[in-house]
């Protein structure tokens, strides 16, 4: 592994460790994006997918936000489609649809067009990303990198792009079963070797994405969703234990105490979950991350703040990463990101001198 800077914050590692801290750490899902001017100013000269693949752009506009707002962590600027274009699947980003895929999966049969890919050589552009990235931070705070969860890939690469029932993916898991344990198996395997990639790179936290989680049952998410979290969290764990992981299931209420039985140190939140709740389902055995409606940026300052502190006080003063329960928004006032994290900062301090 390369060699970094120095870490001077590192207030979110030691939280995701579940070590007691002097205030609430806190970042913001999808924190570099369109909501910023100077990453729209970026955009402008480049298209979304250049700047994934250009280490040099990845790396500046990951940095945007540590240098705009108080936040305590940055998250590289990156997609979760890189892993199906890696298997071979041609994915498109279109204005107001978001990731398309001209040829989904719509048969087991045409899981053949997949490949098992070089991850090294397919991703490459992520390591460097990470690795230019780690080092321009400076040690100001950690980086973390991610991926997407297999369930959430396989709903887009059978969908063939986003949906408000995921239909088609759904129909795989009744009508193909054992294809559809397959092609998650597929994916998961390229996960971990792309996750245990990305800390050797420079990553020193990881997210796994499972943004469509809560399409499932209870009953189908035991089996095609928690086995393949569990495997991606247990491996990458073998390989880099020291490093925290982070698992976002959204949407799955029912399988919080499932969730906490896992590698994962974190468990991230979106905003339909009660604090109070989620801490006596998960106990002592995770820390929690969220969960902050995002909308809530919407709200005059003052009123955003009274919503911090609501929020911090369902969590309790420790054992807590704050962050929103689901991405900014691309018509969110940076402004308003701004107090979101302040808030967070004072009054998590004012909490623990109580």
């Amino acid at each position: 592994m390369a060699s970094f800077p120095p870490l001077k914050n590192d207030l979110i590692l030691r939280t995701a460790r579940g070590e007691t801290t002097d205030r609430t750490p806190v970042w913001m899902m999808r924190q570099a994006g369109r909501y910023l001017p100077e990453y729209r100013a970026v955009r402008e000269e480049h298209s979304f997918f250049e700047v994934v693949e250009t280490p040099e752009l990845a790396a500046e506009v990951t940095i945007q936000p540590v240098e705009r707002l108080p936040v305590d962590a940055a998250i590289l600027f990156c997609d979760i489609m890189v892993v199906p274009e890696a298997m071979g699947l041609t994915v498109k980003m279109v204005a107001g649809q978001g990731p398309t895929f001209p040829q989904p999966l719509t048969t087991p049969e045409e899981m053949e067009r997949l490949v098992e890919p070089d991850v090294d050589a397919a991703l490459g552009h992520v390591y460097e990303a990470l690795t230019v990235t780690r080092t321009e931070l400076n040690g100001r705070v950690p980086l973390i990198g991610f991926a997407g969860a297999p369930w959430t890939l396989m709903a887009y690469m059978v969908e063939g792009g986003g949906s408000k029932s995921y239909r088609a993916a759904r129909r795989w898991l009744y009508r193909y079963p054992e294809a559809s344990k397959a092609l998650l198996q597929r994916t998961t395997d390229v996960i971990v070797e792309y996750l245990i990639g990305q800390v050797e790179a420079g990553a020193q936290m990881l997210q796994v994405f499972d943004s469509w989680a809560g399409l499932h049952s209870p009953d189908t998410f035991r089996t095609f969703c928690l086995p393949y979290l569990e495997e991606i969290a247990a491996r990458a764990k073998n390989a880099h234990p020291d490093v925290p992981l982070v698992v976002f299931a959204k949407g799955v209420h029912h399988a919080l105490d499932a969730l906490a039985d896992t590698d994962y140190d974190v468990i991230s939140l979106d905003w339909t979950m009660a604090p109070d709740t989620a801490r006596d389902a998960v106990a002592d055995r995770a820390v929690l991350q969220g969960n902050l409606d995002p909308c809530a940026l919407y709200a005059p300052p003052e009123v955003l703040r009274r919503e911090v502190q609501r929020m911090l006080a369902g969590f309790g003063p420790h054992h807590h990463i704050a962050n929103l329960g689901h991405g900014m928004l691309p018509d969110h006032d940076p402004e308003h990101a701004r107090v979101f994290g302040e808030a967070v900062h004072e009054h998590s301090e004012s909490m623990r001198t109580v």
